[in-house]
């Protein structure tokens, strides 16, 4: 498995923007397809977005198409989440995820390895 370390959360206005990294460890970093969750208080963990292994192709939940941009770098072994246009109901824990499917699978049952999360608040 692969360990995964999020960054880049925080508070800001709605509207604005911000990114969040996932570091992962390991030399195989190539081999995964990266996701990306977000579970808010009360609510089940949903999929925001995900990536596969050499960044050709990526898959969104429709409540964040046209305003994430997910990206990752096999060098550096990282994923990146760009949030523009953010809205109070972005507001969760984001956490970085791996499998080794590679069919842009949104279930969190394919996902094998996780993050500690990250927190995202959006003020209105």
């Amino acid at each position: 498995q692969v360990q995964l370390v999020e960054s880049g959360g925080g508070l800001v206005q709605a509207g604005g923007s911000l990114r969040l990294s996932c570091a992962a460890s390991g030399r195989t970093f190539s081999m995964y397809t990266m996701g990306w969750f977000r579970q808010a208080p009360g609510k089940e963990r949903e999929f925001v977005a995900a990536i596969s292994r050499g960044g050709a192709y990526s898959w969104y939940a429709d409540s964040v198409k046209g305003r994430f941009t997910i990206s990752r770098d096999n060098t550096k072994n990282t994923v990146y989440l760009q949030m523009n246009t953010l809205k109070p109901e972005d507001t969760a824990v984001y956490y970085c995820a791996a499998t080794l499917r590679n069919d842009g699978s949104g279930d969190v049952q394919a996902f094998s390895s996780w993050g500690q999360g990250t927190q995202v608040t959006v003020s209105s």
